[in-house]
């Protein structure tokens, strides 16, 4: 399926929603052109250089993440407000452009359209206030914290008070945080999979319908617990 959306500014741009069978042709006689480009990596930053939310999608090590980091954090927050989001890093293209105290960056090729980029970073702030009601960075403080893994990122809520430690661990263990859930409901594997606000809202309000329930089956089995060890 594809849609035509309109995000902002009177701009227009043609999103796929669907990925091409790499075995099959593209029609030469299509009248409508879309545009496929790959994200290797996400990055959310504060102004203080503390990094609030990352999401790779090419393999780098740990060591190279952190030098990444290191490097993009400093090129970008001390450039001059009025200059360009684009930055030309290590033969690829960073696009980024700053919402309140945060900066949200994604890295492409030299070649792809940095303009579209800048279109699914304001999709994704979008959607990240519709959710939050105004998303700042105090939200992607509190909401969650990150823990990295073999290179794979699993996330911790920030539970509500009641629940022992080790209950709240064991039931955080299997919970991803609100922004990286949007997020991945935007992209998968560095492609742009879902331009439509309102699917990728319904969808994430399904997914806290099902953090609401393990959390009250979780609450139950610890008042079940606490009862027969009375």
């Amino acid at each position: 399926m594809k849609e035509i959306k309109e995000l902002y500014s009177g701009l227009i741009i043609v999103l796929a929603s669907y990925r091409h069978d790499p075995f099959q042709p593209y029609n030469s006689s299509t009248r409508i052109h879309v545009a496929v480009f790959y994200i290797h990596f996400v990055l959310l930053i504060s102004r203080q250089g503390k990094v609030r939310l990352t999401k790779w999608y090419s393999p780098y090590s740990q060591k190279e993440r952190t030098k990444v980091i290191r490097e993009l954090s400093g090129m970008i927050l001390t450039r001059a407000p009025k200059l360009c989001n684009f930055v030309e890093w290590r033969g690829y293209k960073v696009v980024y452009k700053r919402y309140a105290s945060l900066y949200f960056c994604m890295c492409i090729d030299q070649d792809d359209n940095e303009l579209e980029v800048l279109e699914i970073i304001h999709h994704y702030v979008e959607i990240l206030d519709r959710y939050f009601g105004s998303v700042c960075e105090l939200d992607l403080i509190f909401n969650f914290h990150k823990v990295l893994t073999d290179g794979l990122a699993s996330f911790q809520y920030d539970l509500a008070i009641g629940l022992p430690n080790n209950q709240s661990a064991l039931l955080c263990q299997s919970l991803r945080a609100q922004a990286y859930y949007i997020l991945d409901e935007i992209l998968i594997a560095g492609e742009l999979q879902e331009s439509s606000k309102k699917t990728v809202a319904r969808l994430i309000a399904a997914q806290d319908s099902l953090v609401e329930a393990a959390k009250e089956q979780a609450s139950s089995i610890s008042n079940m617990i606490a009862q027969a060890t009375k």
